[in-house]
């Protein structure tokens, strides 16, 4: 399958990254090209899964989870990790990563406390080593 990408491709696709909730109408004016053309191309943007969904951006605090941690663990029970952290609410991503720890989890939660209750439910699987953010920088970077 060829994923070539030409600049109007990446033109659609930054439009979108910085509003996911564009119009083809708009696009089509931004980029100067008939609104068919457009449809068109992001239907096959679709269809290679150059985009593969759109998405809302939520205010976390708002949410009262802004409490954010990445959590190291190192498990010989991986497929009871992904199991638990598909069912708890307070994960939000889940990575394999390679080094001493072998899963990065990120977690929101209300509060520090919310946060040690996570933990001591995570503790049966192995050990881990948590880091809590202080700041946001840069979250959801817009890549093009």
């Amino acid at each position: 399958m060829d994923h070539h990408l030409d600049d109007i491709d990446r033109k659609i696709m930054q439009l979108l990254q910085h509003n996911a909730r564009m119009t083809v109408s708009q696009i089509s004016k931004e980029i100067a090209m008939s609104q068919p053309s457009v449809k068109e191309r992001m239907i096959k943007l679709e269809e290679k899964s150059v985009i593969s969904g759109y998405s809302a951006v939520f205010q976390l605090r708002e949410l009262n989870r802004g409490t954010t941690t990445f959590i190291l663990i190192k498990t010989e029970h991986c497929q009871e990790l992904v199991d638990f952290c598909e069912g708890a609410k307070e994960v939000t991503d889940l990575y394999r990563i390679s080094g001493e720890y072998n899963y990065l989890i990120k977690v929101q939660t209300a509060s520090i406390e919310e946060l040690a209750e996570f933990q001591d439910s995570l503790s049966k699987l192995g050990p881990s080593k948590s880091h809590i953010s202080m700041k946001n920088i840069l979250e959801n970077r817009i890549l093009l």
